[in-house]
């Protein structure tokens, strides 16, 4: 038996589609080109000449490694195969200058991912669900929208006072949760973001548009009272339309909730929501 891990290239295409994994039309054979060049790396453990196990890692703001797209061929396993090739997917990105965060996000259903993480030294440090919505209009009430921020200074301290002092996980991405740090809002991160604050000055609304598939409105509120704060509703409706009126597919709303945020949204709500994302993670440092 002889068992290797190295870095996959264009050339392991081939390899990857003979892999029987039980996943119809995997998109990580449809962009696979893209998701081993640039800040991606993608591996695989290859089990006597035949790719067994494919895993990989992705750099976000410089100093943030997501692992993902776990893959194993039925065929190998019950061989621990893919918590062998993770805990080197862990090593080389923890060797990757300048990351000081090594985590994975996977559903709550998900638990052999689960295992595989725990096996390879990360711990669960958040819980989000990603609630989706075609529209929000049923919550507005006429209030009006909330103030658009315009000053980065202004950004970076509410940033500072809602997330990074607070250890706050910050939804980076869409599926991309990250701990606060300044390093994720660097450069032209905060440009990308619009911040909205309400007539007291003490609540922020968070929007951006991410493109997953669909378009998405990522929408971050960071406190339980959804539905006691007039305008909030409101402000999404001119960002959503926006981003709909460029759209083939149509846009969404993307909000990641915690479990008592879940839990305040009333009776036929329009959210979809599925069974919540554990995002398991290295302390940072």
């Amino acid at each position: 038996m002889n068992e290797t891990i190295r870095q996959l290239t264009g050339d392991d295409l081939q390899a990857l589609q003979e892999m029987d994994t039980g996943i119809d039309d995997d998109y990580v054979i449809r962009v696979f080109d893209r998701i081993s060049t640039g800040p991606n790396r993608l591996f695989g453990l290859f089990h006597d000449g035949r790719l067994a196990s494919i895993g990989g890692y992705t750099i976000f703001a410089g100093s943030y490694a997501m692992l993902g797209r776990m893959r194993s061929d039925v065929r190998f396993r019950g061989q621990s195969l893919s918590s062998k090739l993770m805990a080197h997917v862990r090593d080389a990105a923890l060797d990757h200058p300048g990351i000081r965060f090594v985590g994975a996000n996977t559903q709550e259903f998900n638990l052999p991912a689960q295992r595989v993480l725990e096996k390879i030294g990360l711990s669960r440090q958040a819980e989000l669900f990603s609630a989706i919505a075609m529209n929000v209009e049923t919550f507005e009430s006429d209030a009006a929208p909330w103030r658009k921020i315009e000053s980065a200074d202004e950004k970076m301290r509410w940033l500072e006072s809602v997330y990074i002092r607070s250890g706050r996980v910050f939804p980076f991405e869409c599926y991309y949760p990250f701990p606060a740090s300044p390093d994720l809002f660097s450069g032209q991160a905060l440009e990308q973001w619009d911040f909205y604050e309400n007539p007291d000055g003490d609540r922020i609304v968070i929007t951006k548009h991410d493109v997953k598939k669909y378009d998405y409105l990522h929408t971050l509120y960071p406190w339980e009272d959804l539905f006691e704060q007039p305008g909030l509703w409101e402000t999404l409706h001119a960002p959503l339309e926006k981003i709909r009126l460029d759209s083939e597919e149509g846009a969404f709303v993307w909000m990641d909730l915690t479990r008592k945020q879940a839990g305040k949204l009333p009776e036929g709500h329009p959210f979809e929501l599925p069974s919540p994302w554990f995002l398991y993670g290295t302390d940072i440092h």
